[in-house]
């Protein structure tokens, strides 16, 4: 049963901390009652169960695209219209997109991560984990959050992208409050019009950057990408009260990114990739510290890196939910969903699925039981996995390393408010 009075099924029970703290529970509840539920308070389906979100993933009947839109018409009209320019960004990436665009834009941003560009990056992010434990190794304790999970994806995906030094954490700040609004669960009028301000500052500031980089490239991925950048496409004004419109793609088939989807895509790319791998570090060290058996064999098998992170996604992974809509009727385990209807995707309690994994609630590092689906399948699984992967194991084997006698430093643990992703606000060890 749910821990508080309201015993309704609504993702809504989400934004409760009792809930947050273990959403878990919730999730077991909504596969044994409901698995394919229509969320009556927040008007869209909800789908737990492996297998049905699976076919759903691939499943071209579903679209990322539709999802986006669908979700801003969800909006009251004088919330569209500070959201427009936000959801038009999202819109020209591939995190949102369908073929033929997807294939178009995946394909010009593959060079971002090149098994050869990822590998190149080990030295780099190896020092960086070094420096950022050194500044807390004679302390004897630090926040992982704070020192360790939160600083290393911004370094890296910056120094990937070849963003100044100076200007990364005015870059994350803007991208904070891009993606305080993805999901959807409502968010206030403050938090669109930060993230519409945030979008404007972040296009000016590409932009400039965009020109120097044209007078004097690098061997970072902004000036591959400007190799492929159209420099007569001009960023486009949407007018705020035309916003379905102004959404709607250009399915070009040319081999070239306009500047507006240079700037979405590299937003996407700095978002989602500082998000997943701070999670993915908080999540899967506190897993760690709360089964110190698993620990201790991955101390001693440092080899067994690999197959650990694949089960610290599974057991608590760092970006629950995704969404789409549907394109046409289609149904699902006996329940007729609609063309247009919202879905939403609770990937968090796939793998926990008893249907999909033996004891799922078990931590278990030599766990192989196949594919979780955190990052994605077919033609949108995540373009950024080698990177989070190298990130994790890194940091993981060095901490585990520098830190023979890591604990727990804290009594309760506070969790974000974010619907979509998963992650500790702080995490105090002691070692």
């Amino acid at each position: 049963m749910l821990p508080f009075k309201n015993e309704a099924l609504s993702l809504s029970n989400l934004m409760h901390p009792e809930v947050r703290a273990n959403p878990y529970r919730f999730y077991a509840q909504l596969r044994a009652q409901d698995p394919v539920y229509w969320d009556e308070e927040l008007g869209f389906w909800v789908l737990t169960r492996y297998a049905d979100i699976a076919s759903v993933y691939s499943d071209d009947r579903f679209s990322r695209a539709q999802g986006l839109m669908s979700n801003f018409r969800r909006l009251a009209e004088s919330e569209q219209r500070i959201a427009e320019p936000v959801y038009r960004s999202f819109s020209k990436t591939m995190f949102y997109a369908d073929p033929p665009y997807h294939t178009h834009l995946r394909g010009l941003m593959n060079n971002a991560f090149t098994p050869r560009r990822v590998e190149q990056m080990r030295p780099y992010i190896q020092r960086i984990v070094d420096e950022l434990l050194d500044n807390v190794q004679v302390k004897g304790h630090m926040d992982v959050i704070h020192d360790l999970a939160y600083p290393l994806p911004v370094m890296v995906i910056a120094e990937l992208l070849g963003l100044p030094v100076e200007d990364r954490a005015r870059f994350k700040g803007w991208s904070d409050d891009l993606f305080a609004i993805l999901g959807t669960v409502r968010h206030s009028p403050q938090l669109m019009e930060r993230a519409a301000q945030s979008l404007a500052e972040m296009t000016a500031y590409v932009t400039e950057l965009s020109h120097v980089r044209r007078q004097q490239p690098r061997d970072d991925l902004l000036s591959v990408l400007l190799n492929i950048v159209d420099e007569d496409e001009q960023l486009e004004c949407p007018h705020p009260h035309h916003a379905q419109g102004q959404l709607a793609r250009d399915h070009r088939a040319t081999a070239q990114l306009t500047q507006e989807e240079l700037v979405a895509n590299i937003n996407i790319l700095l978002s989602t990739g500082h998000e997943t791998t701070t999670h993915l570090i908080g999540n899967g060290l506190l897993a760690l510290l709360q089964n110190p058996d698993q620990m201790q064999k991955l101390r001693d098998q440092p080899v067994l890196a690999a197959s650990a992170i694949e089960e610290m996604m599974r057991y608590d992974n760092p970006v629950q939910i995704t969404y789409r809509s549907a394109i046409e009727d289609v149904e699902i385990s006996g329940k007729q969903i609609h063309k247009g209807d919202l879905i939403n995707s609770i990937l968090g309690s796939a793998n926990r699925d008893t249907e999909r994994y033996t004891d799922p609630d078990r931590f278990d590092i030599t766990r192989n039981e196949g594919r979780h689906l955190n990052f994605g399948l077919g033609i949108h699984f995540c373009i950024g996995a080698s990177l989070v992967r190298l990130e994790a194991e890194i940091a993981f084997n060095t901490i585990l390393r520098r830190f023979p006698n890591l604990r727990l430093a804290a009594d309760h643990l506070d969790w974000q408010e974010h619907p979509v992703f998963r992650g500790l606000k702080s995490l105090p060890v002691s070692f």
